[in-house]
């Protein structure tokens, strides 16, 4: 703005120059100038401004990045693949308890959270609640109990889903499409009983989760090798269909 300024000071400056020296030939070397500072002062200038300016407005406008289309960004794929690696912070514990294993997210369907490591468990996450695989096949879980909220949140988070998270959490959100942090700050007693804070960062899809519980100890879950250009398999497609 102050530049706008200045060059429209210069402009009016020069046009009082000129009206008040009626005397000076056109031909005069002062005349021509004068004429070509008017020439290419006012119109030139005062245009790179404006240009200028509402480039400034319209640059502000892309960078805008809200939940409406965060959530439309991370609900685009209809298939995700990937592995995990989940580390659990206990106070009474100097290193980490790890956790590895693969993920398969697939919308209209749910997710099945598939542990490796340190021993082998299938879970299936959907909106019919939670199931654990063992030897007769897949067994629903309790719905009401702190690890369930805790998939509940995962499934969520992954399928973009900000207006399930806007009734349990407060949502603060920072970043753009391509490196954005979304945290969750608890709403709901159960939910404030568990966690004091959750954090999610992530780009095209979710990279990383943190959860941060009341009693100190803390759960950092990175989503790895994420992928969305392979379709389910027919093993997961039943699996999903049990």
């Amino acid at each position: 703005m102050n530049l706008l300024k200045t060059l429209c000071s210069s402009c009016r400056s020069l046009r009082s120059i000129a009206q008040q020296s009626p005397c000076v030939s056109p031909d005069a070397p002062q005349a021509q100038v004068l004429r070509r500072l008017r020439r290419r002062t006012q119109p030139r200038g005062l245009g790179s401004c404006y240009l200028f300016v509402m480039a400034l407005g319209f640059s502000s406008m892309a960078q805008a990045f809200d939940l409406q289309q965060l959530s439309d960004q991370l609900a685009k794929p209809d298939v995700i693949h990937g592995n995990f690696i989940q580390e659990k912070h206990l106070r009474a514990l100097p290193q980490p308890l790890t956790s590895k294993g693969t993920f398969v997210l697939a919308k209209n369907h749910g997710l099945l959270w598939l542990l490796k490591t340190p021993l082998q468990q299938d879970y299936r996450i959907s909106a019919k609640g939670i199931a654990r695989r063992d030897a007769n096949g897949w067994q629903m879980l309790p719905s009401k109990s702190a690890g369930a909220e805790q998939n509940r949140l995962f499934l969520a988070v992954l399928q973009g889903d900000s207006s399930g998270l806007q009734r349990d959490f407060e949502l603060s959100l920072s970043g753009d499409a391509q490196n954005w942090k979304l945290t969750l700050t608890p709403r709901s007693m159960l939910l404030k009983q568990v966690f004091t804070q959750i954090n999610i960062a992530g780009g095209e899809l979710v990279h990383s989760i943190e959860l941060l519980e009341t009693q100190g100890d803390s759960t950092l879950l990175r989503m790895q090798d994420s992928t969305r250009f392979q379709p389910l398999s027919d093993a997961e497609q039943h699996d999903f269909a049990e």
